[in-house]
């Protein structure tokens, strides 16, 4: 059951019954048909808010909702995944249809990395694709892992590839920097794999291409001595992103998109550092970012967004702002479109973080914005005002690495639940989007085409619907999830 404390001029856009919650004991929900706990989104929206659902793979300090979960605008959970430390939960297309991608594994690895698998899941939550990867890995405690695909990115491109991250701890001579000869770095690459046959089919190393991202450029201080378990971490990519003829690379530890040709050779560097880069523009200006995405891209133009964390070491951080820039590739100048942030809340989130488009042809719709390492999402219209925004944990405690606002309709393998407890039968189906209403029917037995007898019906109220039975007699009673008039799926019969 939820609980909630109602802030005074904030809208709370909840159901159920409600007690008071603080930044240190968040409401999470419970129920009575499953395992489920998901913390409760808090929610104030005005008009013009987006249809989609919410996806916010949930981090807590503990295990209490850590979890994928899908929310809808009245802050209602629609799915959760297993309790797994997860990152990028949201849906792709892949071979023309939409699917659900996460990641999954051993996070917070050397400073923000990890090692994991992407899960591909279908419109029933079957897990239909794997992606896994290996290659001569060299880690920081010589422990091998049976997958290496790092946290920050896994995206679906339109050839039915995917894009994933890694990390390699390398030994590298850092004299020039007055180092040891033989310390370690954390370099960083990428691999574009086949995702129906999870061979790789394109590898990209910052480490060769010193000539264009040298060392030097690096704004991450070191170590004294770095050894290969506390290694030198100078590039931090965060985003990959295919484009029109290559790939675009956040490396948050330059404040720099790299574009990529399709050999991997750097054609061109955007930085928000003064002086650094490839183009100029007063507007240019923003430091330690994630997730880089371009749109509407020409051989002449782009539109580029970033999420702008404006934070660098041993500089007070600046507010936190989702950013996005018109760039023009014959004068090779930028200029400012959107710097998105709320003035009733101004976020300061050092780490993590996202910005999207809602609808990615035209780069001109609603924006929806997580927030990272502060448990916030906010929707902005295209003039930039806040049409929604949402919090689903305690600062400092919760946090997302990345949330999505996706369209999604799905009908689960497994079937409805349904438990009865004191005359009441409590109803769910995790997942499911496309039902709004219960029938319930009783019968003598036990067997599911003996339950054909109707008792009641009643609309769908949330994730979990519940109503009082009447005596009929009946030993077991089984629930349909209906969509109308038409029946989607039975549960398994419950006793009585």
């Amino acid at each position: 059951m939820w609980s909630v404390h109602l802030p005074v001029g904030v809208i709370l856009i909840l159901l159920g019954w409600f007690s008071a919650a603080t930044e240190a004991n968040w409401p999470y929900a419970s129920f009575k048909t499953g395992p489920w706990q998901p913390p409760q989104l808090q929610l104030n929206k005005t008009a013009g808010v987006d249809p989609g659902l919410i996806f916010i793979p949930i981090r807590n300090e503990n295990s209490l909702g850590t979890a994928v979960t899908i929310y809808d605008n009245n802050g209602e959970m629609i799915y959760q995944g297993p309790e797994v430390a997860s990152m990028n939960f949201r849906v792709q297309k892949l071979f023309g249809e939409d699917v659900l991608t996460y990641w999954s594994g051993e996070a917070g690895v050397y400073g923000g990395y990890g090692y994991g698998k992407v899960h591909i899941l279908d419109k029933t939550y079957q897990e239909i694709h794997t992606i896994t990867l290996t290659d001569n890995f060299v880690t920081g405690d010589n422990e091998t892992r049976d997958s290496y695909i790092d946290v920050h990115e896994h995206f679906i491109t339109d050839n039915n590839t995917i894009l994933v991250s890694a990390i390699n701890i390398t030994q590298h001579n850092l004299s020039s920097f007055g180092r040891p000869s033989d310390s370690w770095i954390t370099t960083n690459l990428f691999y574009e794999i086949d995702i129906a046959t999870n061979e790789v089919i394109f590898k990209w190393n910052a480490l060769d291409h010193q000539d264009k991202i040298p060392l030097s450029k690096s704004r991450q201080w070191m170590y004294t001595n770095p050894i290969q378990a506390m290694s030198w971490d100078p590039y931090h990519t965060n985003s990959i992103t295919p484009t029109k003829d290559g790939y675009i690379v956040s490396m948050r530890f330059y404040c720099s998109a790299f574009y990529l040709n399709k050999d991997g050779t750097v054609r061109w560097q955007l930085s928000g550092n003064i002086g650094d880069g490839d183009f100029t523009g007063e507007d240019l200006r923003f430091s330690w970012q994630h997730d880089i995405r371009i749109y509407n891209e020409t051989d002449k133009h782009l539109v580029l967004s970033l999420f702008n964390n404006a934070k660098k070491q041993n500089i007070s951080q600046s507010e936190t702002t989702a950013m996005v820039f018109d760039i023009d590739l014959t004068t090779m100048t930028g200029s400012l479109l959107h710097n998105l942030s709320d003035p009733t809340n101004a976020i300061y989130a050092g780490t993590q973080g996202n910005l999207e488009f809602l609808d990615k042809e035209t780069a001109t719709s609603n924006m929806f914005v997580g927030y990272g390492s502060v448990p916030y999402v906010k929707e902005y219209n295209s003039k930039g005002e806040v049409v929604l925004s949402g919090k689903f944990g305690a600062l400092e405690h919760a946090m997302s690495y990345r949330a999505f606002k996706n369209k999604w309709e799905a009908t689960p393998f497994w079937n409805p639940a349904a438990v009865i407890k004191d005359g009441i039968i409590y109803m769910s189906w995790n997942g499911a989007t496309e039902y709004d209403n219960w029938a319930v029917y009783y019968s003598l037995s036990s067997l599911v085409s003996d339950a054909t007898h109707p008792m009641s019906t009643h609309p769908r109220t949330g994730f979990e619907t519940n109503m009082s039975i009447s005596d009929t007699g009946a030993k077991f009673v089984k629930v349909a999830a209906r969509k109308g008039e038409t029946i989607l799926r039975f549960s398994d019969p419950v006793e009585v």
